[in-house]
């Protein structure tokens, strides 16, 4: 699955996930190789995400003011 049509939440459960996998050793070096670049590539997104949810309710709290 393409990392922007994941969820912030099941972007959050395939970290928890490769993490999990990360920590067993089970897998060989090209394998983590791959692991840890897809890991990175979620949470980049993730982070993307939470600054636009930021910024969306930063936006509404402003409209509620004026």
């Amino acid at each position: 699955m393409e990392n922007n049509a994941m969820s912030y939440d099941q972007a959050i459960s395939r970290i928890e996930e490769i993490v999990s996998i990360l920590e067993s050793g089970e897998k060989g070096m090209d394998e983590l190789s791959v692991l840890v670049k897809e890991a990175a590539a979620l949470v980049k997104d993730c982070k993307r995400k939470l600054k636009s949810t930021e910024s969306e309710i930063s936006k509404a709290l402003e409209d509620d003011e004026a």
